[in-house]
C-alpha cells in the first residue's frame, strides 16, 4: 500500500523537479521539447549510446525515492528505427535491489537473482526482419502499465518493497511518470465507466492523452500492462481495430519465465506455423491471477515461516504463457488465434471459466542423490549433531542422519561454492559460483532466505561466522585475481535489518582458508601458500599480520583450525592454532607470540618416506582428525604421539569435520562421496555418493525397484529406488557410456558407449553378458560406427533398439541372452544428434517403434518387429525450419505420439494417421529434450533446460502447465518411477520428487473428438490406415470445425460469390461504410493432382463457407491479418519524418512566385509506377505524391499534384484517355486515395477510396468500362469500379494477400488475381443492374513445388504466363483451367512479366531482364502433359541496378523504358541489346546541392557516397563519383575566383572524416585529407578558393590548404556540439574594425554562431562577433529537432539571417554593425531550411509538414508551396537567383522563380 502522500497516484517528475536537475540528473542529449500529439512539453532522450544518454531519478544511486506504488506507469514514445531501454531499480521487502530492464535492444529474456531484462520487440513488415528490434516508423505514444509487485512474484519469488531508482535511456520521448496502488485504465472515461458499471478506473486527468473529440483514444495510442492481471478485462478493449498505421506490432517470443501482457490497443498477429499439420480446434482456459503459491508449493519446508522466495515451483497457466514470454505479447487470456485454411487468424470465442490445474503443485522434491558440485569441501555439522549440511550444485541440502529425511534451501541460481553455519545453527551463509558471487542469508530453523546480496568477490571461496553470528567473513578474488577479504555484519539480520559491509582488504598474499576466532569475534586467522597471518577487526578496520615461520616458509598451508575449549575453563584470549600443510605438517601457532609454537611432521604408518598431503584437519577436545591426499581419514591425540584411527576413502579426502560431541568425524572426498566415523564403535557411515559428471540417461525397473544412471564420469551406476542407496558400480576407462535401459523380465541391464559399443552386464554375476562393438566380429555383423543416441528395450522384453549419430538403426533379440543382431538400417534417424534419451520410443504394446529420422524435421513410425515404414511425419515446414527433438508413446488407446520440437511444443499425433490431436506450448524459451507420460495419461513430464515442465496431460480443455526449478544445469532426463508414485529428473545430480496428485483428481485418457476430425481428415486417414507407408503433408494452417447448423441459401448449389459474402454492393460503395459478413471466407484448395480434372466451376473448386456464422467486422478481420509477405512485389511506403500536413493556402493564379520545372528523380519505391504508349507519346512515372508527365523528346515535365501521401502504382486505360494513380493511407486519413485524370486535359477528373492501406496494383477492362483495385496485404479487399458512374460495383474480400491482378484482354468478364500456392479465377456475373463475382481457385503445379505466383500477364488468345516466387513461369490455357507448361526462368522472385505476340520479358529481384522467344508456346498446349519447356528459349538477357518494378513495351516488343528500385529508368533497346539511362536519382537522402559559379553545372551529394553532377539546363547526369561505404555529407563548389572555369573543383565530406577533391574537367579525384576524427558536417572554400574550411560532429572547425594537402588550424570554439553551417564571403565594409579579406561564419547545432575575419595566405584568423540564441524551455516539434541555420544577406552583408531554436518561430535578421537583432519575421512553425536569393530580396524556408515557403523580405508577403512527400530539408537559390532547389529526402524539385 503506498504511504498516504502518494496515494491515489504521485506525479514523479513533478514531485521530484525534474525541470531544476537539483533531485535528478541528466547526461548527454536531453532536452525539452513541445509534441504536437500530446500539445505539451516532452523530455527527448536521444544519442546513438544509450549508457550515455540518459535521465535518472534520484541524482545518485545512494539516494532512494521510496515510491511505493505498486503500479508504475511510464508514458512514452520510442523514437523511430531507434533503440531504448528503461531501468528500474525495485527493492524487495528484505532489502534486495533488483534491476528491472526494458528495451528492444534485448533478443531474449534473462534472469539473475538481482536482475531481470525483458525484450520489448517490435515486429517490422520487412521480409528479412533486418530491424526486428527497432522502433516502426510510426511508433505512437504508449502507456506503459507496469505491474512491479506481479514482476517481482512471477519471475524472482519475492515480494514488492519500493521503487528506488529510474533510468530513462535513449532513444524515446517522455512524456511523465507515475506510480499509484489503482489499476488505471486510459481508454475508459469517467463517464463511460460509470455508465456501464464497469469496474475500471479511469486516468486522471493529468496522466490523461488527448483524443480529438468523436474519435477512439485507442486509435490513436498504445496501452500496455505488463504483467496481465486482466481475467476481468473486455475482450472489446481488444479486438477492437485502429486504422492508425502507427500501430505497434509486438512479436511473442517464447522465454521463461514470463507472464502475459495485456494490450488494449489491438495489434496485428503474425502467426508462424511450427509443422505443416492439420490441427483441430481446441479451446484455451482464461487465466487466472496470479497468486501466492501455498505451502505445499514449497519442497520439504514445511515452516511457517516460508515466502515465496524459496519457492521450488513456478506455476503459471499456459494460457498465460502460450506465445508469451517476457515481451509484450498479444494473446489473450480466454481467447486464442488460430488459423482458417486460407491463413487467415480467426479468433475463438470465450471459453468461459477454466479449472484450475490441481493439485498445485503436483511435484514435492522428497530426494537428492549427489553431493559438491563447484567443491567437495563443503559438509558443516548442526549444533545438535543429528544433521549434516552440504551442497548439492545449487541446492542446500540438510540431511537428517537418523531418518535419512532431506531438507532443502532453495533459492541458488548457480553452483555453491561456499558455507558457513554458525555455532548455535541459527544463521546459515552461501555463496554461489555465478560472477559477481551472491551472498544468501538464512534463517536456518525455517530455511528462510534472510538477506541476498552481491559480494565484491568475483568468486567467494571461503565464509565463516563467529560464534554468535554476528559476524560473516568472506575470502575470494576480485575479477583481476586478487585477494579479497571482506568482513559482514550480520547482527540486525535476523530482527529485519540489513547486512552490513564492515570491511574489505585486498591482499597481495594468498589465502586458502579463514576462520573467525570461537572466543572472540574480532579476532581471525587464515593460512595460505608461505603464509599464516592473524587478523583484527577494530571498528570498521580489518588488519592483518604474518606469523613468524621460520624455515616453514616455503609450506604450501592448506587448512587450520582453533583449539576446543571447555565453557566452564579459563581460556586464553585467542586460542592456539593448528595450521597443516600439503607437506604432512602440523603447526602449533601461539597467536599471543605470532610465532610457531612446535612441528608436527605426519608420516603414514610404517612408511618413513615423505610426509602425508594433508588436505583438512578438524580439531576437537582431546584429538585432530585430518584428511589426506591418500585417501585415509586419521585421528590422532593433540600430541600427535601416534594414529588412533585410520579410515580408507575411495578417493583424496577433500575435508574432515569433528562433530560437536567429538565423537563422529564427517568426511567428504573429492570423488562426490560424503560419510562419517563413528569414533567409539569405528564403523564408517555412507551418507551420500553420487556421479562425479553430468548424468546423461536413467532407466527404472519395476520387480526388483531400481534404478540405473549413465554418467560423463564413465561409470554405470544401479540404485536401490526405496532407500536411494548405491547398489552397484561398473566403470569403463578408456569410453564413456551414454545410454541405458533395464530388461523387463532378465535381471540385466544394456549400456551404449560412445565408440558404439553395447553391452549387457549382469546384476546377478556383475560381469559382461554379452558386448557388440563397432569392430567386425567373427560371429555378427558390424553394427554401430559412432556414439550411442538412445537404447531401449520394448515393453515385452522381445527387442532391443539402438541407434548411434551415424543414422544406424540395429534390432537385437533379446529371446536369448546373447541378443543376437537381427537387422541393421543404416540412414534412417536423424544423424550428428547429440545423445539423448527418448529420441527411440516403443509403444506401450511393443508393436510400434518411432524415431526422430531421417532428418531432424520428420518422424517415422515402423512395425517393431519387420522394421517396415508405416508412417512419416513432417514436422518442418517452409516458414518455419522447425524439428522433433524427444519423442514418446502414449497409451495404447486413443494411440498417441509426442513429439517435442524445437519451437518449445509438444505435437500430440495420431500414431497411424499422423494427423495432430493437440499441441501443448511450452513457457520454457528451449525445447523439451525429455518426454514422460505415466501409465494413466493423466500427467506429462518435459525436461525443459533446467526445469521440469508438468501438463495435465488427461484435460484437453487444459493446457495450462506448472514449472520446477532446482536443477542447475540441464536437465538430461525425465521419467516416471514404476510404481507411478514419484518423478526422476537426473542432469547434475539425481531429483526424486513425490506426485502429490490423487487417483480421484485424475481423468480420464484423452480422446479425440470424432464430430472434429471425420469431417476434416476422413480422406487421410482412410489412406493412412491402408497402407504400409503413408507420406503425411502437412499444411500449415488450422482447420476450424464446421457449424453443423449452417446451410447454404436456398436456390444455390452450395458455393458462394464472393459478393454474396461481402453483402449487396449498393450499401457498400460509400468510402465511410464497413463491409459486412456472415463470417471470414476459407479457401478450399484442390488438391494438386493435375489440371483439369474436375470440371470446370464445379462447386468442389469455388470458396465455400467453412466458419461459425456470427457478426463479424471488416475491423475485427483485419486486427488479425498476418504481416508483409516475403515478396518483392508488395509495396511499402518509405519512413517519412514528417509531421502531420497542415492546410495550406494557394498563391492566387497569376500571382505566384514559383513554379515547379522539374522533378529530378524516380520513385523505385513504387510498383508498378511507370506507363508509357509508344503509339502516343504518352509518358508517365511517380516521384513521391507526384505523377510526373513527361515528354521524351524535349524533356518538358508535367507535373500532377493532389495526393496527400506517396504514389504506389499507376494504370493507364486501353483508349490512354485515363490515367489511374493510387497513393497509401496516411495517417490522418481514414482510406488511401485513388485519382482518375483526365489526360488530354491534364486534370484529375474523380476521386475514389475504399481501401485502408495501400493499392497493390491496378487494372483496366479491355473495354475500359471497369477499373479493378487490388488491396495490399494489410487490406485483404479487392475492388470492383465502374468508369462510367465511378460508383463501387462490388468489394470482395480476400483469404490471403495476392500480389498481382489483370483484366482478360479476350473476354472483359474476366480477370485473375494470383498469390501464395494458387491462381484465382473471378467471373463477373451481371443481372440487370446487379454485378457480382464468382470465383474459381486452381493449385499451383507440382512442379513448382511451394513457390507462390508472383506475377501475371496475358500472351496469345487464352493463355496465361504467371511468374514465381523461386524464378519459374507457367502457362496456363485459362479455357480449361490448367497448366501445361513450367520452366526455369531466372534465380529469383519474377516480379515483373510484360507480353506481346511471340516475346516474353521477365523481370526479377536478381536485377536481370530477360527477353524470352515464345512462339511456340500456344501448339504446346494441345500436348498436354508431353509439352516441353524446350521449344521456349531465351533471346537477350540485360542487368540493370536494381530489382524490375515496372516495364513498358511496343508492340513489337523492340523497345522499352523500365524502372528499377534503385531509382532509375531505363530505356531497353532489343535489337541493339543496349540499356540507356532515361532518368536518375538518388535513391538515399541527399544532403547538399552546390552551383558552379556560372550556373552550368550543379551538384548533389548522398548518404549512398555518391557526389553527382548534373547539366543544369537539362538536368541531365554528367558524372558520378563514388565512394563505397561512406556517406557524403556535406559538399562545396570552389569560387570563380580559383581560377579558369575548366579548372573547377567540388570538395566533398565524408562520415568517416575525410575529404576529397573532384576535379569536373578531370572527372577524377585530386586530394584525399582527413582532417577529422568523427563526420564531416560542413565544408564551404575560402573566397579565394585556396582554402578549405571543414566543421565535424564535433564541433570542430579545421583549416586546410587542398594544394598542399595540409590541416594549418583547428578552431575549437565550438566543440561539443555538431557544425551545422560554415560560410565565406568577400569581406566588404571597413567600418566593421577587423582587417582581413574573407568574412566567414560557423553554426553550431546548441544555437552557437560565430563570425570571423581572415587572411589565410598570413595565417590570420580573428573572431569578429559571438552570437548565441538562448534554448527554449519547450519546443514545439514532433520528435525532430529543427537546426540551428545562419547564413550572410546576398544583398547586404553586415546582415545576418539566423533561424533555429527559439521561443517563437521566426527569422531574426541580425546586423553585424549596430550589434543586435534588428527585424524579425515570424514563421508559421519551425524552419528546417532556408536559402535567400541573390536577386531579389526572397527567402525560401523548407518545413517539416513538407511544404515550402517564398517570404518577400521586401513587402513582407508569403506564399506556400506543396510538392515534397517528406520533411523539406534542404533549400538552394542558384547564384543568379532564376531558380530554387528543394529537396526532401531523395526528391529533388526544381523551381523556377518568378519576377513579380
Amino acid at each position: 500500500m503506498a504511504e498516504a502522500w502518494q496515494h491515489p497516484f504521485l506525479n514523479v517528475f513533478r514531485y521530484f523537479r525534474v525541470n531544476e536537475w537539483k533531485r535528478s540528473s541528466k547526461e548527454g542529449d536531453v532536452a525539452v521539447v513541445m509534441d504536437k500529439t500530446l500539445k505539451g512539453s516532452v523530455y527527448l532522450i536521444r544519442g546513438s549510446v544509450s549508457a550515455n544518454n540518459y535521465l535518472q531519478l534520484p541524482r545518485t544511486s545512494t539516494q532512494s525515492l521510496g515510491l511505493t506504488g505498486r503500479y508504475l506507469y511510464v508514458l512514452f514514445r520510442p523514437l523511430p528505427a531507434k533503440r531504448f531501454v528503461i531501468h528500474l531499480d525495485v527493492t524487495t521487502q528484505d532489502s534486495q535491489v533488483i534491476r528491472v530492464s526494458f528495451s528492444n535492444f534485448f533478443k531474449e529474456f534473462k534472469s539473475s537473482a538481482t536482475w531481470l531484462q525483458f525484450p520489448f520487440v517490435f515486429e517490422t513488415r520487412t521480409p528479412r526482419r533486418v530491424l526486428a528490434g527497432m522502433a516502426p516508423p510510426g511508433a505512437c505514444w504508449t502507456f506503459l502499465q507496469l505491474d512491479l509487485h506481479d514482476i517481482l512474484l512471477i519471475y524472482l519469488s519475492r515480494c514488492y518493497g519500493h521503487l528506488k531508482s529510474v533510468k530513462l535511456c535513449a532513444n524515446l520521448l517522455v512524456k511523465n511518470l507515475y506510480t499509484s496502488d489503482l489499476n488505471f485504465d486510459p481508454g475508459i472515461t469517467v463517464s463511460k465507466a460509470q455508465g456501464a458499471k464497469l469496474p475500471i478506473i479511469p486516468v486522471p486527468r493529468e496522466m490523461a492523452f488527448p483524443v480529438p473529440k468523436g474519435e477512439s483514444w485507442h486509435d490513436h495510442y498504445i496501452h500496455i500492462r505488463f504483467p496481465s492481471d486482466s481475467p476481468q478485462a473486455t475482450s472489446e478493449l481488444v479486438w477492437t481495430n485502429s486504422s492508425s498505421p502507427a500501430a505497434v506490432i509486438l512479436e511473442s517470443v517464447p522465454q521463461l519465465p514470463a507472464h502475459q501482457v495485456t494490450l488494449s490497443k489491438p495489434l496485428q498477429y503474425r502467426m508462424s506455423p511450427a509443422i505443416q499439420m492439420p490441427r483441430p480446434q481446441t479451446s484455451c482456459p482464461a487465466l487466472s491471477a496470479p497468486r501466492v503459491l501455498s505451502e505445499a508449493s514449497q519442497s520439504c519446508q514445511h515452516s511457517e515461516g516460508s515466502c515465496p522466495a524459496d519457492l521450488s515451483v513456478c506455476s503459471r497457466d499456459s494460457s498465460a504463457w502460450v506465445e508469451a514470454s517476457a515481451v509484450h505479447t498479444v494473446v489473450r487470456d480466454s481467447q486464442r488465434l488460430t488459423h482458417k485454411s486460407t491463413g487467415m487468424p480467426v479468433a475463438l470465442e470465450d471459453t468461459g471459466s477454466h479449472k484450475h490445474f490441481l493439485p498445485d503443485p503436483v511435484l514435492r522434491l522428497k530426494r537428492i542423490i549427489g553431493f559438491g558440485g563447484h567443491s567437495t569441501k563443503w559438509a558443516l555439522w548442526t549444533k545438535d549433531g543429528a544433521a549434516v549440511v552440504y551442497p548439492c550444485h545449487a541446492v542446500i541440502v540438510v540431511l537428517h542422519i537418523s531418518t535419512g529425511e532431506q531438507r532443502f534451501f532453495l533459492g541458488h541460481t548457480d553452483k555453491v561454492s561456499a558455507l558457513a553455519l554458525d555455532r548455535n545453527s541459527l544463521l546459515l551463509a552461501s555463496a554461489q559460483v555465478q560472477p559477481p558471487s551472491v551472498v544468501r542469508l538464512w534463517d536456518f530453523p525455517s530455511g528462510r532466505c534472510l538477506s541476498l546480496f552481491r559480494s565484491p568477490m568475483y568468486a567467494v571461496c571461503s565464509l565463516s561466522f563467529s560464534s554468535s553470528g554476528a559476524l560473516l567473513c568472506g575470502v575470494g578474488r576480485d575479477h583481476q585475481g586478487r585477494t579479497v577479504v571482506v568482513a559482514w555484519g550480520t547482527e540486525q539480520v535476523s530482527l529485519g535489518g540489513e547486512v552490513v559491509a564492515l570491511s574489505k582488504v585486498h591482499a597481495d598474499f594468498d589465502v586458502q582458508t579463514f576462520r573467525v576466532s570461537l572466543l572472540d569475534e574480532t579476532r581471525m586467522a587464515s593460512c595460505g601458500q608461505g603464509s599464516i597471518r592473524l587478523w583484527r577487526l577494530r571498528g570498521r578496520t580489518l588488519r592483518s599480520c604474518p606469523v613468524d615461520l621460520g624455515e616453514h616458509c616455503g609450506l604450501e598451508f592448506s587448512d587450520l583450525a582453533f583449539a576446543q575449549a571447555l565453557d566452564s575453563c579459563q581460556v586464553p584470549s585467542i586460542p592456539t592454532l593448528y595450521v597443516c600443510s600439503r607437506n604432512g605438517h602440523i603447526l602449533e601457532v601461539d597467536p599471543q607470540r605470532m610465532a610457531v609454537r612446535c612441528t608436527h611432521h605426519l608420516l603414514p604408518t610404517g612408511d618413513p618416506g615423505p610426509g602425508i598431503t594433508i588436505n583438512s584437519l578438524s580439531v576437537s577436545l582431546t584429538a585432530c582428525a585430518v584428511g589426506c591426499e591418500d585417501g585415509y581419514l586419521r585421528l590422532w591425540p593433540l600430541d600427535f604421539s601416534s594414529v588412533l584411527l585410520e579410515a580408507e576413502h575411495e578417493g583424496p579426502i577433500s575435508s574432515v569435520c569433528i562433530s560437536p560431541n567429538g565423537l563422529c568425524v564427517l568426511s567428504t572426498t573429492s570423488s562426490s562421496h560424503l560419510g562419517f566415523l563413528d569414533i567409539p564403535s569405528r564403523e564408517y557411515t555412507v551418507l551420500a555418493c553420487s556421479h562425479m559428471a553430468p548424468v546423461l540417461a536413467l532407466s527404472t525397473e519395476q520387480s526388483r525397484g531400481q534404478l540405473a544412471t549413465v554418467s560423463m564420469d564413465h561409470t554405470v551406476r544401479i540404485w536401490d529406488l526405496a532407500t536411494l542407496r548405491q547398489l552397484y558400480d561398473f566403470t569403463s576407462c578408456d569410453e564413456a557410456p551414454c545410454a541405458i535401459t533395464f530388461h523387463p523380465t532378465w535381471p540385466a541391464v544394456f549400456c551404449g558407449f560412445r565408440r558404439g559399443a553395447i553391452r549387457a552386464f549382469s546384476l546377478e554375476s556383475t560381469g559382461v553378458l554379452v558386448e557388440h562393438t563397432c569392430v567386425p566380429q567373427p560371429k555378427g555383423p558390424w553394427c554401430h560406427q559412432g556414439a550411442i543416441i538412445d537404447l531401449l528395450v520394448t515393453p515385452d522384453g522381445n527387442f532391443l533398439f539402438s541407434s548411434c549419430c551415424q543414422g544406424s538403426l540395429v534390432q537385437y533379440s533379446c529371446s536369448n541372452s546373447q541378443c543376437h543382431v537381427l537387422r541393421v538400417a543404416a540412414n534412417v534417424v536423424f544423424q550428428d544428434a547429440q545423445p539423448h534419451p527418448n529420441t527411440l520410443a516403443v509403444s506401450r504394446d511393443s508393436r510400434l517403434l518411432a524415431f526422430v529420422g531421417p532428418s531432424k524435421c520428420t518422424v517415422t513410425v515402423m512395425d517393431s518387429a519387420s522394421l517396415n515404414e508405416l508412417l512419416r511425419v513432417s514436422i518442418g515446414t517452409l516458414d518455419s525450419l522447425d524439428s522433433a527433438v524427444a519423442i514418446c508413446f502414449g497409451p495404447t488407446s486413443p494411440g498417441h505420439l509426442l513429439v517435442s520440437t524445437s519451437s518449445n511444443k509438444v505435437m500430440v499425433l495420431d500414431a497411424v494417421s499422423g494427423r495432430t490431436v493437440r499441441e501443448l506450448s511450452s513457457v520454457r524459451p528451449v525445447a523439451c529434450t525429455s518426454l514422460a507420460l505415466n501409465k494413466d495419461a493423466s500427467f506429462l513430464l518435459a525436461a525443459s533446460d533446467r526445469a521440469i515442465e508438468v501438463w495435465k496431460y488427461s484435460t484437453q480443455s487444459d493446457s495450462s502447465s506448472q514449472v520446477y526449478i532446482g536443477h542447475s544445469e540441464p536437465v538430461h532426463a525425465v521419467a516416471f518411477t514404476p510404481d507411478q508414485q514419484q518423478v526422476l529428473s537426473v542432469g547434475d545430480a539425481i531429483f526424486l520428487w513425490d506426485v502429490l496428485a490423487t487417483p480421484e483428481s485424475n481423468q480420464s485418457i484423452p480422446r479425440a473428438s470424432p464430430a472434429h476430425d471425420a469431417g476434416q481428415l476422413e480422406d487421410v486417414t482412410s489412406q493412412a490406415r491402408g497402407l504400409p507407408l503413408q507420406q503425411i503433408s502437412m499444411p500449415s494452417h488450422i482447420s476450424t470445425q464446421p457449424d453443423p447448423h449452417f446451410r447454404p441459401p436456398e436456390g444455390t448449389d452450395g458455393t458462394f460469390s464472393a459478393s454474396e459474402e461481402e453483402g449487396c454492393c449498393g450499401e457498400i460503395h460509400s468510402p465511410t461504410e464497413l463491409l459486412k459478413s456472415p463470417g471470414p471466407p476459407v479457401f478450399v484448395e484442390k488438391e494438386p493432382s493435375g489440371a483439369g480434372d474436375k470440371a470446370w466451376g464445379a462447386a468442389s473448386s469455388s470458396w465455400q463457407y467453412h466458419g461459425h456464422p456470427s457478426t463479424w467486422s471488416t475491423r475485427e478481420i483485419k486486427a488479425q491479418i498476418p504481416t508483409r509477405p516475403d515478396s518483392y512485389k508488395h509495396f511499402t511506403a518509405r519512413y517519412k519524418a514528417f509531421m502531420q500536413a497542415k492546410n495550406i493556402s494557394c498563391p492566387p493564379a497569376g500571382g505566384e512566385q514559383l513554379r515547379l520545372k522539374t522533378v529530378v528523380g524516380y520513385s523505385g519505391n513504387g510498383r508498378a509506377n511507370m506507363v508509357w504508349r509508344p503509339d502516343t507519346g504518352f509518358f508517365a512515372y511517380t516521384c513521391g505524391r507526384l505523377v510526373v508527365v513527361e515528354d521524351l523528346h524535349s524533356g518538358a515535365q508535367q507535373h500532377w499534384l493532389g495526393h496527400p501521401e506517396e504514389i504506389s502504382t499507376l494504370a493507364l486505360s486501353h483508349n490512354a484517355q485515363v490515367l489511374a494513380s493510387a497513393s497509401c493511407c496516411g495517417s490522418d486519413a481514414a482510406l488511401c486515395q485513388i485519382r482518375l485524370w483526365d489526360v488530354p486535359g491534364c486534370l484529375c477528373q474523380q476521386l475514389i477510396s475504399h481501401h485502408d492501406s495501400a493499392v497493390q496494383a491496378l487494372a483496366f477492362s479491355p473495354d475500359d468500362t471497369f477499373l479493378v483495385t487490388l488491396g495490399d496485404y494489410r487490406d485483404l479487399t479487392l475492388a470492383l469500379w465502374s468508369m462510367a458512374t465511378y460508383e463501387l460495383v462490388s468489394a470482395n474480400r480476400l483469404p490471403e494477400p495476392m500480389h498481382g491482378v489483370a483484366f482478360n484482354p479476350w473476354d472483359a468478364g474476366e480477370l485473375i488475381c494470383v498469390g501464395p500456392g494458387a491462381i484465382t479465377f473471378w467471373f463477373l456475373q451481371q443481372h440487370g443492374a446487379d454485378i457480382s463475382l464468382q470465383v474459381h481457385q486452381e493449385p499451383v503445379p507440382e512442379e513448382m513445388g511451394l513457390a507462390e505466383l508472383t506475377s501475371l500477364c496475358y500472351g496469345a488468345a487464352r493463355l496465361l504466363y504467371c511468374g514465381s516466387s523461386t524464378g519459374q513461369v507457367c502457362v496456363w490455357d485459362t479455357g480449361a483451367g490448367r497448366c501445361f507448361l513450367v520452366w526455369e526462368a531466372d534465380d529469383g522472385e519474377i516480379g515483373l512479366l510484360v507480353c506481346s505476340g511471340s516475346r516474353l520479358v521477365s523481370g526479377s529481384n536478381t536485377r536481370r531482364l530477360r527477353l524470352w522467344a515464345v512462339g511456340a508456346v500456344p501448339e504446346l498446349q494441345y500436348k498436354g502433359s508431353s509439352a516441353r519447356s524446350t521449344s521456349v528459349f531465351m533471346e537477350r538477357e540485360l542487368t540493370l541496378d536494381g530489382a524490375i518494378v515496372s516495364a513498358s513495351f511496343d508492340s513489337g516488343m523492340d523497345m522499352g523504358v523500365v524502372g528499377t528500385t534503385a531509382g532509375t529508368l531505363w530505356y531497353i533497346s532489343w535489337t541493339e541489346g543496349t540499356s540507356t539511362r532515361l532518368i536518375s536519382g538518388h535513391r538515399s537522402k541527399v544532403n547538399e546541392v552546390v552551383f558552379s559559379p556560372d550556373e552550368s553545372y550543379c551538384a548533389t551529394c548522398g548518404e549512398d557516397g555518391s557526389v553527382r553532377v548534373w547539366s543544369l539546363a537539362s538536368m541531365e547526369l554528367v558524372v558520378q563519383f563514388q565512394v563505397l561505404n561512406q556517406s557524403c555529407l556535406c559538399l562545396a563548389w570552389s569560387p570563380p575566383s580559383c581560377g579558369h572555369p575548366e579548372q573547377q573543383q567540388v570538395v566533398a565530406g565524408y562520415s568517416d572524416g575525410t575529404l576529397r577533391v573532384f576535379s569536373i574537367s578531370r572527372t577524377a579525384m585530386e586530394l584525399k585529407m582527413h582532417p577529422h576524427r568523427s563526420a564531416l558536417t560542413a565544408i564551404a572554400f575560402s573566397t579565394d578558393g585556396q582554402t578549405i574550411l571543414s566543421g565535424d560532429k564535433d564541433g570542430l572547425v579545421a583549416v586546410s590548404r587542398p594544394r598542399v594537402g595540409m590541416t594549418f588550424r583547428v578552431l575549437r570554439d565550438h566543440q561539443g556540439a555538431p557544425i551545422s553551417v560554415i560560410q565565406s564571403t568577400y569581406k566588404e565594409y571597413v567600418d566593421l574594425g577587423v582587417e582581413g579579406e574573407d568574412l566567414w561564419l560557423a553554426v553550431s547545432e546548441d544555437q552557437r554562431v560565430s563570425v570571423w575575419a581572415s587572411n589565410w595566405p598570413e595565417n590570420h584568423c580573428k573572431l569578429l562577433d559571438w552570437l548565441s540564441f538562448p534554448v527554449p524551455a519547450a519546443l514545439e516539434t514532433s520528435g525532430l529537432l529543427p537546426p540551428s541555420l545562419a547564413t550572410f544577406c546576398p544583398w547586404d552583408l553586415a546582415l545576418l539571417v539566423y533561424v533555429g531554436f527559439g521561443t517563437h518561430e521566426e527569422v531574426a535578421f541580425y546586423s553585424l554593425r549596430q550589434k543586435q537583432v534588428v527585424e524579425k519575421i515570424m514563421l508559421p512553425s519551425c524552419a528546417m531550411s532556408l536559402s535567400l536569393s541573390p536577386g531579389a530580396h526572397l527567402m525560401a524556408v523548407g518545413f517539416s509538414e513538407c511544404t515550402l515557403s517564398m517570404v518577400d523580405c521586401t513587402l513582407g508577403t508569403t506564399q506556400e508551396f506543396a510538392g515534397h512527400d517528406d520533411v523539406v530539408h534542404l533549400c538552394r537559390f542558384t547564384p543568379s537567383g532564376r531558380l530554387l532547389f528543394t529537396v526532401a529526402h531523395s526528391e529533388i524539385l526544381v523551381w523556377e522563380v518568378l519576377s513579380p
